[in-house]
Order: structure tokens, then sequence, then C-alpha cells
């Protein structure tokens, strides 16, 4: 720790000086420019010395000669002069340039005694102390910076986040094209199973057009049907015709008395009602005409039929009652 504390007061030492250097040499600039001003001064003011102590000097001359006799011995007066006062301003200049290299010779004597085999390193340093400011921080190898921005970083991942989006969109699209067989019971009071192939992404409503025809030779009702009157009613749920197969697989929706996304029959011997106990028994939906639910919607089973909402759970699996 002291040596430490030592380098950094021999690190400070040498700043001190080269600013201390810097200031003598702003101030040295300083006195020359003045001086060099009082010189400037000095030549503009000597026509006008020379001209009053001329005027002066001649008051009750009359002639030439004593005219002409005593102006240049006033001219020469004032050169001795000028010339005195220049060798003053010179020797005060040198006087004070050889106090400014006595005073950097005693602060590098100073600064070397001690220091000198430290030099060039502390050189360095001490101009890094200076010009810290300016000088580029490098970037720490082993720093943790995964969460600085990225420009690079980010590009690649926004690439690898379109190619697993286009590769899951892709393996959607493969699984709507799946067939799949319904079984479902054409309900007119009484039931008549049947079953009927369609694809996972098929809706309700394509599901409905392949049961009308496929019903339609044996049922004369249905041949004037259009397939907007029928329903499509699933676990005691009636099932909009815009929802898809695929829709309820894939969300695992409930209904009241059993799971929406098996459409074959299954029975399960557990004694299971628990809605969040998943139960592999299934019932086969039932395929009704509006006009038939509209006479009958007060009596069993149609009473408990309802229509599908999402965002509805239900607790417990019912098969009879209100439930």
């Amino acid at each position: 720790m002291r040596g430490r504390e030592a380098h950094r007061v021999r690190v400070l030492e040498r700043v001190r000086q080269q600013q201390r250097s810097k200031y003598e040499s702003l101030a040295r600039e300083a006195e020359e420019a003045a001086g060099q001003q009082a010189l400037r001064e000095f030549g503009a003011g000597r026509s006008d010395a020379l001209e009053a102590a001329f005027k002066e000097e001649t008051t009750g001359l009359v002639t030439r000669e004593e005219f002409s006799q005593r102006r240049a011995t006033l001219e020469k007066r004032v050169q001795v002069e000028e010339e005195r006062r220049k060798r003053e301003l010179e020797e005060e200049e040198e006087r004070k340039a050889e106090e400014r290299r006595k005073k950097r010779a005693k602060l590098q004597a100073r600064a070397t005694l001690s220091f000198a085999d430290e030099g060039e390193d502390e050189d360095e340093e001490a101009e890094g102390v200076l010009n810290f400011k300016s000088k580029i921080v490098a970037k720490d190898p082993l720093a943790v910076t995964d969460f600085l921005p990225d420009k690079e970083r980010e590009r690649k991942e926004e690439e690898l986040r379109s190619k697993l989006k286009e590769e899951w969109l892709h393996e959607q699209e493969r699984i709507k094209d799946e067939p799949l067989e319904v079984t479902y019971s054409y309900w007119d009071g009484s039931g008549h199973r049947r079953k009927a192939e369609i694809k996972k992404g098929d809706t309700i409503g394509d599901f409905l057009k392949v049961v009308r025809k496929q019903l339609a030779p044996e049922f004369r009702e249905l041949r004037t049907t259009d397939t907007s009157n029928m329903m499509y009613i699933k676990e005691d749920l009636i099932i909009p015709q815009h929802y898809t197969f695929y829709e309820l697989i894939a969300s695992k929706a409930r209904g009241k008395s059993g799971p929406l996304f098996h459409f074959d029959v299954r029975d399960d011997v557990r004694l299971l009602n628990d809605a969040t106990v998943e139960k592999e028994e299934a019932h086969a939906g039932k395929v009704v005409e509006k006009h038939w639910y509209d006479r009958n919607k007060h009596i069993f089973p149609a009473s408990r039929w309802e229509t599908y909402d999402p965002s509805k759970t239900f607790d417990k699996y019912t098969i009879h009652g209100d439930g």
C-alpha cells in the first residue's frame, strides 16, 4: 500500500510540474508581448518628445545656424536616451529569462533526484492523467456485455425468430391438412350415428356441408335445408360455424360433458367427473336443424345446450340436469 501511495504521489508531482511549466510558458509569452508593446509606445512617443524639447530650446533664436545647431544637439540627446532605455529593457528581459531558467532547472533537479529509475513509465502515466479525456477506452474482453445493444446480435436473433416462426407456420399448415374422422349423430329426436372424413383445418360450416350431402339421400328434410340452418353440438355446447376443428384441438377446449378435441366415441370407465383431470371419454357430436332446436330447446337434452364460449371453463363434467 505504501509503495502504491508513493507511486501515486510521484505521478501527481510530475503532473503538477508539467502544469507549472505550461503556466510559466504562458506568463513568459505575456511578458514578452508587454515588452514589445512598450518599445512600440516608446518609438511612437520619440518624435513627440523631440518636437516639444526643440520648441522649448529654440525659443528666442533668430539665426539659422543657431537653429540648426540646437536641433542637432537635441536629436543626439534624444538618441542617447533612447539607446539607454532600450538597453535597460533588454537587460530586464534577460534577467527575467535567467530567473525562469534557474527555476526550471531547480524543479527538474528536484523531480529527477529520486525518480530517475522510473522515467519512461511515469512519463506515460503522467501523460495519461493529463490527457485521459482524449484517450479511447478499450473494451474489457472479460466484461459481461450481453445486456448492451448489439446490432449484429439483434440482427441474428431477428433472423432466428423469423426462421422459427416460418417453420412453426409451416408445421401448423401441415397439421391442418391432416385428415380427421368425425363420428356424429344426426338428431331429430332420436340418434342416427354416422362418420364423416374432413381435414383438421376445416370449419364447422365445411363439416356440415359434408354431413348434409351424406344425409340428404336418406332424410328428405335435409334436401332443401341450407347448412346455415344446421347446428353442430359437441359435449352440450353449440359450436359456431366459423370455428375450425384445428382450433378446438390446439386449445384443448372442454365442454360440459367432455373434451371438445376428441371426435370419435370413447368410453372411460374411471369414475372421474373433474374437468381438470382429463378423461378419455368422448361423446358423438350431434347435428340438428335449427327448426327442431327452436321447437325443443326446453326439453332435455336440448335444454342443456349453450353456445360455446372459449373464455368459459367448466370445473366438472356433467351429463344430465342443467349443469
